[in-house]
């Protein structure tokens, strides 16, 4: 017959043992330290300095001191010294530092996960899901990576998105504090589109992208055609603005038509042209000029045009064309010059454009 039990090694008392108690208080000593088995920590090779009483751990490979040869063993403090616990397939040992719950398989301490979760109705990673978000995360760091071919995979990655049908909505909510600042994806149709916003109520589309021709589009871009509807006069020998005071269209509201000039909403490289259709005065020998005025005083480089030939009235025109980097609240402005004879601006043919592009 056996001295100890087959699966927790308790000690028996034997028939004819004196001071059975010290056989039942051992026996006692190892069921208090494996029953609910729960370890403070997993990675230590030494033992620590001042253990309280009843303070268990899984020892760590490589041990050394008091726990040389404990490998993988539990090792409990009671009494005053170092009791080891050699553990058994299919114990099972809650590990407080970690939050982990561990099993023994025979070789080695594995952490408790299942293979496989389905169907599951909640899943909470570092916080609680509810029905609202039946999936939900609060952590720093997230990696998704695609199975290599040594793995046996393909080395591609997918991550899928579906809706129902295209009045659905499909996409990524960017916030702050909880507060909608962008979304990107498909939202009330196929059309791709990134839209971002202030407060979370009112959203502007800064792209759109149509599925059914890849024609790309970026509705709030700041671009502007303007025009006349009076003839300008403009004498000679003086640079003058022109007065544009209606607009095809305006976007962003960026040409101030009061002003007859342009007002960058925002910092970036804009594009801008102009034509100015000349209507005689009293001579056709005028000598036409035109350019681009940076916040009214600075010439805008290469925008700089003149015909100096005979012209012919609402014929002769000029067309100016250049590119130039703007800080917000930078203006530009068209302004018309006349040599030898003074001379008009024609009233609808003279207009001025522009579109930011970078």
């Amino acid at each position: 017959m056996s001295d100890a039990t087959t699966h927790l090694l308790l000690p028996y008392i034997l028939a004819a043992q004196a001071q059975k108690h010290v056989t039942h208080n051992e026996a006692l000593r190892i069921l208090d330290g494996l029953v609910q088995l729960s370890v403070l920590d997993r990675d230590l090779t030494a033992p620590p300095a001042s253990p309280a009483d009843g303070d268990r751990y899984i020892v760590s490979s490589g041990a050394t001191g008091d726990w040389a040869g404990w490998d993988l063993n539990v090792a409990l403090w009671t009494d005053g010294a170092w009791l080891r616990l050699p553990p058994r397939t299919g114990w099972r040992a809650w590990v407080e530092d970690e939050g982990l719950l561990l099993v023994y398989d025979g070789a080695g301490w594995v952490g408790t996960t299942p293979s496989e979760l389905q169907n599951m109705a909640l899943l909470g990673v570092g916080t609680a899901a509810d029905a609202s978000n039946p999936f939900s995360a609060k952590l720093n760091a997230a990696l998704w990576t695609a199975k290599t071919v040594a793995e046996g995979g393909t080395g591609d990655l997918f991550y899928t998105m579906n809706k129902e049908a295209a009045g659905d909505d499909l996409g990524l909510t960017l916030q702050t504090g909880f507060v909608t600042k962008a979304l990107v994806g498909l939202f009330g149709s196929d059309r791709f589109r990134l839209a971002v916003s202030v407060d979370g109520s009112t959203f502007f589309d800064g792209l759109s992208v149509d599925n059914a021709t890849g024609i790309v589009d970026q509705p709030r871009l700041p671009r502007f055609k303007a025009y006349t509807n009076y003839d300008n006069y403009v004498g000679v020998g003086t640079w003058t603005k022109i007065g544009l005071n209606n607009t095809d269209y305006n976007d962003q509201g960026a040409f101030d038509a009061a002003n007859n000039h342009f007002v960058a909403p925002v910092d970036g490289t804009y594009l801008f042209g102009a034509t100015l259709m000349y209507k005689v005065n009293a001579s056709t020998t005028a000598r036409m000029r035109g350019r681009l005025v940076l916040n009214g005083t600075t010439e805008i480089r290469g925008s700089l045009g003149e015909i100096s030939a005979t012209h012919v009235s609402l014929a002769t025109a000029i067309w100016l064309q250049t590119m130039v980097p703007l800080t917000a609240g930078d203006t530009v402005e068209l302004q018309g010059y006349f040599r030898v004879a003074d001379g008009y601006f024609a009233a609808d043919h003279t207009s001025f454009w522009g579109t930011k592009i970078g």
